[in-house]
């Protein structure tokens, strides 16, 4: 069965197509309207969240000999009881109760859309869910892994490392477009879903800003109201926001009019590590909806296409190991690394929320709260007056 999430989609004929009691049902043709529209209503990562986690307890169903459409509550509530007894060989909670959760509420779509009471809504499942989570709590498990972060300093030694190894015209294409995108995504403080979703046309330059980026859409703003985050000018050309996209707009306009012998001449020599090249003239992308970050194949072949956040975050993780960082902070690193090391470097520097909030377009300073307290532990804390 496909699943298609959100209200039931309404169908010709249906009685819910009707304006009322009475009336002649809606044309095929807006019934399939307002169906899309439903559609849309879910982000396309939360439609394919849902659909993973409904087939997750569907399987599990099936191997238990229960079913899954309509499924009783108390089928529900073994389902997460059995996957938060999943534990790791060290012992440690594999799913998180905000995991099961989701679950349950993706059980609980997919039941809605075909019609049924929702039984993710029972008391008995509220009542699992809760005790699951009071009983992580109690015994001090902590199933959720927090990303580590990037702070400036780690910036600045993973672009000193980029550069040093850049020593082929091939290596220098990459170095360009990851330069881009760290100082990008860490001034900017974007998801890596807002990184690759940039455009050429998203991206302006300002004469006393720097960039301004246009972020159109982000896992708070699913209705695209969009917002402007500025880039400033940096003190030095190594990590400087504009400079790194200027240099990397450099290469994709050379790509796309010659093609990988014009980039060959482009990246011929080093760049000139003590140059700005942020208030000069700007190479012409035709299309405004050309993608900024985009996949490298092979020895500097450039797609087309947008890179996707999964590479960004296998980026990350590289460019931090090749500076030399241990293999432990490395795996703790991800695409969210550098949102989380612009709100903790912010406040280590002495910003308050609201002004981080400017940036980060969070709803609330309590939710940056969680930042301060696992990675700026000391920031306005009482510890630090005891003068020991």
């Amino acid at each position: 069965m496909s699943a298609v999430y959100g209200p039931p989609a309404l169908r010709p004929g249906d009685d819910r197509a009707s304006s009322s009691a009475g009336t002649r049902p809606l044309p095929a043709v807006d019934a399939a309207r307002i169906a899309d529209a439903v559609h849309a209503a879910a982000a396309p990562n939360t439609r394919r969240a849902y659909a993973a986690d409904w087939r997750r307890f569907t399987c599990w169903c099936a191997a238990r000999g229960h079913t899954p459409l309509p499924a009783a509550p108390a089928i529900i509530a073994a389902y997460m009881t059995d996957a938060a007894a999943t534990r790791t060989s060290s012992g440690q909670r594999v799913y998180a109760p905000s995991t099961l959760a989701r679950w349950a509420a993706a059980i609980g779509r997919h039941h809605h859309h075909a019609g049924h009471v929702n039984p993710a809504s029972a008391p008995l499942v509220a009542a699992t869910l809760a005790g699951i989570r009071r009983a992580c709590a109690s015994a001090g498990e902590r199933p959720v892994r927090q990303v580590a972060p990037l702070l400036t300093g780690d910036i600045t030694t993973i672009l000193a490392a980029m550069d040093a190894q850049s020593d082929t015209w091939a290596k220098r294409v990459y170095a360009r477009r990851d330069a881009a995108l760290l100082l990008l995504g860490f001034a900017a403080a974007l998801r890596r879903s807002e990184l690759v979703a940039l455009t050429v046309g998203d991206v302006t330059g300002h004469r006393t800003d720097g960039l301004h980026l246009r972020i159109g859409r982000s896992k708070t703003d699913q209705d695209g109201t969009g917002a402007t985050r500025a880039v400033p000018y940096g003190a030095e050309p190594g990590s400087c926001g504009p400079c790194a996209y200027v240099r990397w707009l450099h290469v994709i306009a050379t790509s796309d009019t010659g093609g990988r012998p014009a980039i060959i001449r482009l990246l011929r020599s080093p760049d000139e590590p003590d140059t700005h090249v942020c208030h000069g003239r700007w190479p012409s992308i035709p299309d405004p909806g050309a993608p900024v970050f985009r996949p490298i194949r092979g020895a500097g072949h450039i797609s087309t296409t947008a890179l996707s956040g999964a590479a960004v975050h296998k980026m990350i993780r590289r460019r931090a190991a090749a500076a030399g960082y241990d293999d432990g902070f490395v795996a703790r690193l991800g695409g969210h690394s550098l949102r989380a090391g612009f709100v903790t470097q912010a406040f280590r520097a002495g910003a308050d929320a609201h002004a981080i909030m400017r940036q980060t377009g969070h709803a609330s300073p309590a939710m940056l709260e969680v930042y301060a307290r696992e990675h700026a532990p000391l920031i306005g804390n009482a510890v630090t007056t005891l003068g020991l």
